[in-house]
């Protein structure tokens, strides 16, 4: 990756790794934006679903679309449709529609401005782009459980629920959407994990040095 060429640095992580706090320090250390919840902001604006709802519905076992059709309560009659016509806004929605929704949302973020991505679709979505790095930030059970707890008050039991709910959610997405592992480390330039006494600022700036 040239830093002085417009680049894009995607950054998939774990819950509780510390991940989405070193794409912030970074993309303020290279002096660019950062993007988190962007894409699903604007996937709520593009198909009128709250953020939980994208969430729950792109990490489902089934389909996109049958989720959305959960989601939007249309009922056995269009159990079998592969797509919805929404009357208020004279459009029809299809699970093409939201996937290709959220390749353009990320691929147009990219060609503007150089920027920092964190999210489990970007670097896939990035695969074409010439001046793209992809980097995986991963952490030990224990690690995460503590930080899981700390950060959101929950009990040991609590957090290794969440966490386990979530890795399933996001590893689901992967395979159904981008027909690979979160975890195979073929997807990524770089592989980084946080335990030990390493700082999110540390990493940071292990990746600055590695960009060069």
């Amino acid at each position: 990756m040239n830093k002085n060429e417009k680049f894009v640095i995607t950054i998939n992580r774990e819950l509780g790794s510390g991940g989405r706090t070193v794409g912030r320090i970074l993309a303020e250390k290279l002096g660019v934006p950062y993007y988190d919840k962007a894409l699903t902001k604007a996937l709520e604006e593009k198909f009128d679903l709250s953020h939980t709802e994208i969430e729950k519905l792109k990490g489902n076992n089934r389909s996109w679309w049958e989720e959305i059709k959960r989601v939007l309560a249309l009922g056995e009659g269009a159990a079998n449709s592969s797509e919805y016509y929404d009357e208020e806004n004279n459009r029809y929605i299809t699970s093409e529609a939201v996937l290709k929704a959220e390749r353009e949302i990320l691929q147009n973020i990219a060609s503007e401005e150089s920027c920092v991505i964190a999210g489990r679709s970007a670097f896939f979505a990035m695969n074409d782009n010439p001046n793209h790095m992809s980097i995986l930030i991963q952490a030990s059970m224990e690690h995460r459980v503590q930080r899981v707890m700390a950060k959101q008050g929950l009990s040991e039991k609590e957090a290794k629920k969440v966490i386990k709910e979530v890795d399933e959610t996001r590893e689901e997405y992967m395979k159904n959407n981008a027909h690979t592992s979160r975890y195979d480390t073929r997807n990524y330039d770089l592989v980084i994990k946080m335990d030990g006494s390493k700082t999110e600022e540390e990493v940071a700036n292990a990746i600055l040095a590695f960009i060069g």
